[in-house]
């Protein structure tokens, strides 16, 4: 018998006794996630983190003070009665705990890898707050994949009601496009998802690595819907394929629920960015994730340029995921440049964490001034400036200020921007009378409706780039508004 399982024995007759305080709860050292060797992983596209084992699982689970306000609740975007499911995986009841998580989420495999729990849900928790650190909360995301990876492959579709006659369009089949499709059917409308890829799935397919979140898992929730009868469509573009309103007033859908994502890229309009080897991080995650390119030909869809020297612009998850792939892609060099400094760095502590580990090289305090090609138009080098931080922004974060007179080259073949997504006009050039904001955002009121009778909306097209969680927390409440409208 290990440290590990001793500890949990010892505690385990605590809690039989009920004799388990606070206290003694605080002193359980928090879990560590296995992972993959650091080195090996660069020449691997398999996932990173390996899981709990049930002794981690638990003792991470005994970490929980049973708050009976149940704090962390708050900051979860589909309101999982999270205290509940740890305390069942404290009691070894795992069938439980999924059951409690399903309730509330269908993607608990999903939400439990990709999700930032350390700004939602562990952002509120007790025991964070008594060491002053989210990172030292109960790991509550670790913990939902852990049962959630238990729990077994299409053991439970949810039931369906009697047929109302009513159809309901959802286009695009990311979490949101999940969540409103199952939750719609389950009522007994009929549901057809549109999807212009040519595989379902949204950014969890496309924008989310394999080494983070394994294409499977998403496959496993799309074979579930349908299942339940809900129909897929792939390679159909609303707004060039059919109109919204086509679909109502001509294939005879009721409701439609729009939920297209944020995928129009963003890019820093500097000189150079017309050159070949320069990408957007979507562009080049989907070639790398639902493209197979670092098959290199080997049953890939799309080619992808073998790159020596990498640059990564931007400092969040994507450019995260986009430096992480580079790196896997065989790229010799991988710098992620960032003009703040890495405590201003919107990505999560683990991937930072992760990216370090494989060898990518953060220059921060540096943004581009200009990338530089050759004369056949292929890019070669990169000219940066040093920064410093003066005062707060708007965000909160200190302001970057260029130094004056910093310039310097980095020798680089490919530069991938990784600073944001803005919203596909698409929808609103063909879409007469639904209300947008400045950005390019659709407007809607409290239940997701928006200025359209019978059109709901939710996730980036509605929020702006947001996560996975808080598309599914949209998708919910525009379900039970869709549901509520078709009934009424």
């Amino acid at each position: 018998m290990d440290a590990q399982e001793k500890m949990l024995n010892e505690l385990i007759k605590k809690q039989q006794a009920d004799e388990l305080k606070a206290k003694d709860r605080y002193e359980i050292p928090a879990q560590d996630m296995p992972a993959q060797d650091g080195i090996k992983r660069r020449s691997n596209m398999n996932e990173v983190a390996l899981g709990y084992t049930e002794t981690q699982a638990r003792l991470e689970a005994m970490r929980c003070l049973q708050c009976k306000n149940a704090p962390c609740v708050e900051g979860c975007p589909v309101r999982i009665r999270i205290r509940d499911f740890v305390v069942a995986i404290a009691e070894g009841n795992n069938e439980e705990a999924i059951s409690i998580i399903k309730h509330n989420s269908l993607l608990p495999a999903v939400c439990g890898r990709v999700c930032p729990q350390e700004v939602q849900c562990q952002e509120y928790c007790t025991v964070g707050k008594k060491f002053k650190d989210p990172e030292k909360s109960v790991s509550i995301g670790r913990l939902e994949r852990y049962v959630a990876d238990l729990a077994k492959e299409g053991d439970e579709v949810p039931g369906v009601a009697l047929p109302t006659g009513k159809k309901v369009a959802i286009i695009g089949s990311g979490p949101g496009g999940i969540v409103v499709a199952a939750d719609v059917r389950r009522a007994g409308h009929e549901v057809t998802i549109f999807e212009a890829f040519h595989k379902p799935g949204g950014v969890m397919v496309y924008g989310i690595p394999e080494f983070r979140l394994p294409k499977s898992i998403v496959q496993e929730e799309i074979d579930v819907l349908k299942k339940m009868g809900v129909e897929l469509i792939c390679n159909f573009i609303v707004g060039r394929t059919r109109t919204i309103e086509q679909l109502m007033t001509e294939d005879g859908f009721d409701a439609v629920y729009v939920g297209v994502g944020a995928g129009l890229p963003k890019f820093m309009n500097i000189e150079g960015e017309h050159l070949v080897g320069v990408y957007s991080a979507n562009e080049y995650l989907t070639r790398a994730n639902l493209m197979k390119a670092y098959q290199f030909g080997k049953g890939a869809d799309t080619p992808i340029a073998v790159s020596k020297n990498v640059a990564v612009l931007g400092g969040g998850n994507v450019a995260m995921d986009s430096a992480r792939m580079a790196v896997r892609l065989g790229a010799e060099n991988v710098y992620l440049v960032y003009r703040r400094s890495e405590k201003e760095m919107p990505a999560r502590v683990e991937e930072v964490h992760h990216a370090k580990e494989e060898g990518v090289q953060f220059c921060t305090l540096q943004n581009p001034k200009r990338i530089l090609g050759d004369d056949q138009g292929n890019v070669v080098g990169m000219e940066c400036l040093k920064y410093e931080l003066g005062e707060p922004d708007d965000s909160g974060r200190r302001r970057p200020v260029a130094i004056e007179g910093s310039e310097f080259e980095i020798d680089v073949d490919t530069v991938i921007v990784a600073i944001g997504n803005g919203a596909n006009p698409l929808i609103q050039q063909t879409t007469p009378g639904l209300e947008f904001n400045k950005w390019g955002n659709i407007v809607v009121d409290e239940n997701c409706k928006t200025s359209l009778q019978g059109v709901y909306a939710g996730g980036d097209i509605v929020l702006g780039a947001a996560t996975v969680i808080l598309a599914m927390g949209q998708g919910r409440i525009a379900a039970a508004a869709i549901n509520q409208y078709l009934h009424g």
